[in-house]
């Protein structure tokens, strides 16, 4: 993540958010293809010690309505947990560190951050660096259940509607849209999947983001952009 910003994004700084964008996926490719040349594109498992298996399972009475039983896997415990344990650790550091309020005064308007004397160059490394870290550990909660390969690229773009529906600005947004994307994804394909040939799972999410743009342009959670002139 250090290495991105010093050798790519550094160059790219007060350009225009498409443009940072475009690189960023532009980079992801590449280093997609360079990995799949040097590793190859099978699946490989990745055991670091996390507990797996069914931890609880409940009766289907509770769920007759359906008539199935669910069951909760270890893994996923694990993963909830590490998930809330950033999720707040980011709040508190954004909301309650002198780099955290830089940085949020960097989002909000970098030319008045750059006038007052935050350093636009730390800022830039320090968010490339939490984003390479929260990026490692949700590739080894996902490693530890489903293997890993450079195909999962297709899944962390994901992110994109999960973030286009909660709202760029926010991170509750995040958390909410997140949810919605992963229930919504599950119900659709249980209920709509078998009738429209399955895979749904492949497309819903990007399809509701773009109705939520349609409805909605700033997200669910998202500020609404006004622009002066």
């Amino acid at each position: 993540a250090w290495a991105v910003n010093r050798f790519v994004l550094k160059y790219l700084v007060n350009q225009e958010p498409i443009i940072l964008f475009m690189a960023t996926i532009g980079l992801a490719y590449f280093l997609e293809g360079v990995g799949d040349l040097m590793w190859g594109s099978d699946i490989k498992t990745l055991n670091v010690g996390l507990p797996q298996g069914i931890n609880e399972t409940i009766d289907e009475v509770t769920f007759n309505a359906f008539g199935y039983g669910f069951f909760i896997d270890n893994l996923d415990i694990v993963a909830t947990v590490v998930a809330v344990i950033l999720v707040v650790a980011l709040v508190l550091f954004s909301q309650y560190t002198k780099q955290g309020r830089a940085l949020r005064a960097v989002a909000d308007d970098h030319q008045a951050a750059l006038s007052v004397g935050i350093s636009l160059n730390f800022i830039w490394v320090m968010v490339w660096s939490i984003a390479g870290f929260v990026a490692l550990v949700a590739g080894i909660m996902w490693g530890a259940k489903s293997g890993v390969q450079f195909s999962l690229s297709l899944i962390a773009l994901k992110a994109l509607p999960v973030l286009l529906i909660g709202g760029f600005t926010s991170i509750p947004g995040a958390i909410v849209g997140g949810l919605i994307i992963g229930v919504g994804e599950k119900l659709f394909e249980f209920l709509v999947g078998p009738m429209i040939g399955g895979a749904t799972e492949n497309w819903f999410a990007y399809v509701l983001a773009l109705f939520v743009l349609i409805v909605r342009p700033q997200g669910l959670f998202g500020e609404k952009i006004i622009e002066r002139v």
